[in-house]
C-alpha cells in the first residue's frame, strides 16, 4: 500500500478540533446534570397543577438545557497577556 501524506491544511484542522475541557468545564457540566435531575424530580412531585410541576420544574429544565450545558461546553478561561 502507498503511504498517504497529510498536508499542512489537514494538520491545522486536526489541531483545532480538540476541545480543551478543564476542571471548570466539568464542574459546570456536573452542575447542569444536578439541575436536570432536580428539575425532573420536581416535575414528578405532587399533582399536575402544583407549583413544583407547573413552575419550578420547567424553569430548572430550561436553565439546565439552555444555559448551563452550553456554558459548560463553550467556557474557556481567558489567557493572561504575558
Amino acid at each position: 500500500m502507498a503511504k498517504t501524506e497529510k498536508t499542512g491544511r489537514m494538520k491545522k484542522r486536526d489541531q483545532g478540533t480538540a476541545l480543551p475541557f478543564t476542571k471548570q468545564n466539568y464542574i459546570y457540566f456536573g452542575a447542569g446534570i444536578l439541575t436536570l435531575v432536580v428539575g425532573y424530580i420536581a416535575l414528578s412531585i405532587g399533582p399536575w397543577d402544583s407549583f413544583w410541576s407547573l413552575t419550578l420544574a420547567p424553569i430548572l429544565l430550561v436553565l439546565a438545557y439552555c444555559v448551563i450545558f452550553p456554558v459548560s461546553i463553550l467556557y474557556r478561561k481567558k489567557k493572561s497577556a504575558q
